[in-house]
């Protein structure tokens, strides 16, 4: 699987070009992609949705730099959890879906690439990642319990951003796109890890044969 989620990598490589501005995302699989370009060192500057993204990229000889000064993206190249049919994500697995999140809003396209292990019928399975503020993280496990959660396990480590990392478990999502919205309006909840699927234009997939293929609206 390992060669397959490097030839994944690579393939979503392919998209960035010269004078780009291109966020960087978090994951094993996307871990290739950054790998690629800085084998290739193509001339792009570059924002990270994490720190241990920034400092790989880094490493790498790639340019980085915060978000409000790069302002604008024109792609982003992200892992995902999961991902549905309709190219629905959770995102979060890491604790950076804040920071994922922020950076493919700001970008013009937004690839995704996983192995096939991630491709679900439903999101749900892999459990909700939310980020919380410290003030009651515990109100806020109510009230999504309140919205159908099973659980909701508070992780050891804190985000990037030094909040409280918590799972939440649901049943089958069927509505992920008003789950979304329903979790974006409880007080105190600063991010989840549902990320719809408008968002995203392809999700490149590593098989376990060594194939990578893609899916697209």
């Amino acid at each position: 699987m390992d060669d397959a989620k490097r030839a994944a990598g690579i393939h979503a490589a392919r998209y960035v070009e010269n004078g780009m501005r291109v966020g960087l995302g978090t994951g094993s699989t996307v871990h290739h992609t950054i790998v690629a370009l800085g084998e290739r060192q193509p001339d792009i500057t570059c924002t990270a949705t994490s720190l241990r993204t920034h400092e790989l990229a880094t490493s790498l000889g790639l340019i980085v730099v915060d978000p409000d000064t790069i302002g604008h993206l024109d792609i982003t190249i992200d892992g995902a959890d999961e991902v549905d049919g309709d190219l629905n994500l959770t995102k979060g697995g890491g604790g950076a879906h804040t920071r994922e999140k922020i950076v493919a809003a700001m970008s013009d396209r937004f690839i995704i690439v996983v192995d096939e292990s991630k491709l679900v019928d439903r999101l749900g399975p892999f459990g909700t990642p939310l980020e919380v503020l410290d003030f009651a993280p515990g109100v806020v496990a109510a009230a999504v319990q309140a919205l159908g959660a099973t659980s909701v396990a508070v992780r050891a480590e804190r985000s990037d951003n030094g909040n409280v990392l918590c799972d939440a478990h649901f049943p089958p999502i069927e509505d992920p796109v008003a789950l979304a919205a329903q979790l974006s309006a409880i007080p105190g909840v600063v991010e989840h890890g549902i990320f719809p699927g408008s968002m995203v234009e392809r999700v490149v997939v590593a098989g376990t044969d060594g194939s990578v293929t893609e899916r697209t609206h």
